[in-house]
């Protein structure tokens, strides 16, 4: 079983800058796809951004630019540096495994991200 925690959330003022880190176990599958994923009050969790073993980046329109999504698969981290950032990014920020071959997600518990002055 996967195992996914996330850490680097915060308060920042907009036009700030914050690191979110996502820490997986080490019996995580090769072949997979990670990526991060936000849910604030009251919405549907949306995609952010994710990278694949292989690093490829694929972004969602409202962060292109501003969010950079990378791995170190020796150190079995995911990061998201957050640059740029507005009021609307506040979420609870997830960091979600997809192992390929078996189609399973795994999900961490999430890190708060906080945008205000």
């Amino acid at each position: 079983q996967v195992q996914l925690v996330e850490s680097g959330g915060g308060l920042v003022q907009p036009g700030g800058s914050l690191r979110l880190s996502c820490a997986a176990s080490r019996r995580t599958p090769n072949i997979n796809t990670m990526g991060w994923y936000r849910q604030a009050p009251g919405k549907q969790r949306e995609f952010v951004a994710l990278t694949t073993t292989g690093g490829t980046t694929n972004y969602a329109e409202s962060v292109k630019g501003r969010f950079t999504v990378s791995r170190d698969n020796d150190k079995n981290m995911l990061y998201l540096q957050m640059n740029s950032l507005k009021p609307e990014d506040t979420a609870t920020y997830y960091c979600k495994l997809h192992n390929i071959r078996s189609g399973i997600d795994y999900w961490g518990q999430g890190t708060q991200v906080t945008v205000s002055s």
